[in-house]
């Protein structure tokens, strides 16, 4: 009996030893770590590209790209240079302003407007039959206020499209009270469109012209080196014209007299990327000293840019007077332009000095 009791003691004691050993292993079980997380880079988000817009249109007098094609037909207006009708109205936002002997050593101007339309315009003086020639040859609404004999043949018989101050004085050209005339007459886009309405005149333009532009300032400057170019329309200093560039600008300020050329109507100094001087055959034809000039033959010419110089020729294509160089139209830089048209006697050796 004793002995049996022991054996029971024994495996009892063997089954209390085996469960504390079991839930020792569990207790010592290590914990499980909880997953960890990985955190993952979301790739940056790239700047949305913003596509540059690049101007497609070439406007056809000056070059100058633009975001918007303008179909505005060319304005060319007489404009007085006399002395007493300085500073004019308008020209600073002239394309082209040739300069023209009208008699004597007295030079007009006609000025190119396409790009741009001025709230004021003048003075406006009378038309001369080569300037109309040049109206017709750019096809360009003509605007003067009076004719000589010659000039007056050729718009009766509707040469050009046009209105003339003789016929529309106090309406659609205005005189100024602070100038007298003939030096105070003037006009503006408002009534030189209302002009055309009058007309019946397209002011749409129909005609491009023969005129190339160099892609940038850099690939002008070649020649010979003119940071000041001085033009003579005979020997009074009234109308003798000097240029001087500013490399900064890349263009040129023109004075008289030592007065800078500037628009009287937003106090502007005229700004202008190419000068030309082209020679013409002059002959007066009257006594009081009109001139007829030939458009036609071509001859020599000078080209300013840059700060440059060089010798190039002009021809009339398709009515246009162009700046040739080396058998093709010359290239201008992208801006305004000034040209000259003067005599060939005394010619350009005479007429045209220029200095580094």
């Amino acid at each position: 009996m004793i002995e049996k009791m022991r054996a029971w003691l024994f495996i009892a004691i063997a089954m209390l030893l085996v469960s504390a050993c079991s839930k020792e292993e569990v207790m010592e079980e290590p914990e499980k770590e909880p997953d960890k997380v990985i955190a993952v880079e979301e790739p940056e988000e790239e700047p949305e590209e913003i596509e540059e817009v690049v101007p497609k249109f070439m406007a056809p007098f000056t070059g100058v790209l633009e975001d918007v094609e303008n179909m505005q037909r060319p304005i060319l207006v007489t404009i007085n240079n006399h002395p007493l009708a300085r500073p004019q109205s308008g020209i600073s936002e002239a394309d082209i302003v040739y300069e023209f002997i009208a008699e004597g050593n007295v030079t007009r101007l006609l000025a190119v407007f396409q790009s741009e339309l001025p709230e004021q315009v003048g003075p406006v003086r009378s038309a001369r039959d080569y300037f109309i020639h040049v109206a017709k040859g750019l096809d360009a609404f003509y605007v003067a206020h009076g004719y000589s004999p010659d000039a007056l043949a050729l718009l009766q018989k509707g040469y050009v499209d046009n209105i003339n101050g003789m016929h529309y004085d106090g309406t659609l050209f205005k005189r100024s009270s602070d100038r007298k005339a003939p030096h105070n007459s003037y006009t503006s886009a408002e009534n030189i469109l209302l002009g055309a309405e009058k007309t019946n005149a397209s002011m749409e333009i129909s005609k491009l012209p023969s005129l190339s532009f160099h892609d940038s300032i850099e690939s002008a400057k070649v020649g010979v080196q003119a940071n000041i170019a001085v033009v003579h329309n005979g020997s009074h200093p009234n109308f003798t014209s000097t240029y001087m560039y500013d490399e900064v600008q890349g263009t040129y300020i023109r004075s008289v007299n030592d007065i800078v050329t500037i628009d009287k109507s937003n106090d502007e100094e005229v700004e202008l990327s190419n000068i030309l001087v082209f020679e013409a055959i002059h002959r007066t034809i009257d006594d009081v000293g009109r001139q007829s000039v030939d458009l036609e033959t071509g001859g020599q010419a000078l080209l300013f840019q840059a700060g440059m110089m060089r010798e190039i020729e002009w021809k009339n294509i398709d009515g246009i007077l162009t700046p040739i160089e080396d058998g093709v139209p010359a290239k201008l830089v992208p801006g305004k332009t000034w040209i000259h048209i003067i005599p060939t006697k005394p010619g350009l050796s005479t007429s045209v000095t220029y200095t580094p």
